[in-house]
């Protein structure tokens, strides 16, 4: 039985550059048919307008995985900011695809690397850039 979505919002500068990311990128990678369906069904908003509890792009979001109960802080960025640290998740990885769009106390179920369903809890924003004032990052 599938679980209905969370009903997830982009801001037009996001949604633009991943987009732009996805038509250069046209390597298939785990996920990139998701993040397209993501992409397709978002509502988009004028970076301004985002609202603060939403996860964009630069943000930092504290989730919990709810089958094992494990809490992390990340920031979901773009593959080329990818640095080896452990502090940031890729928005094309499965986990970024998942959270991106999401409100606080928002869930979403996703495939795991063992090919079990996480759900992925967004608990709380630490830090988003549109909130902070940087609407062009």
């Amino acid at each position: 039985m599938s679980q209905s979505k969370p009903h997830i919002v982009l801001s037009s500068l996001d949604m633009d550059r991943i987009e732009a990311l996805l038509e250069k990128n046209q390597t298939p990678f785990p996920g990139r048919d998701v993040l397209e369906a993501e992409l397709d069904r978002a509502d988009v908003l004028d970076p301004k307008d985002m609202p603060p509890n939403v996860v964009t792009m630069n943000s930092t979001v504290r989730f919990t995985m709810l089958e094992t109960g494990k809490t992390s802080t990340l920031t979901l960025v773009y593959p080329k900011e990818m640095d080896g640290s452990d502090s940031k998740v890729s928005i094309f990885a499965p986990v970024g695809i998942a959270l991106l769009g999401l409100a606080v106390g928002d869930e979403l179920q996703m495939p795991s690397a063992t090919g079990k369903v996480t759900t992925v809890r967004v608990d709380a924003i630490d830090y988003q850039p549109e909130n902070a004032g940087e609407l062009h990052r």
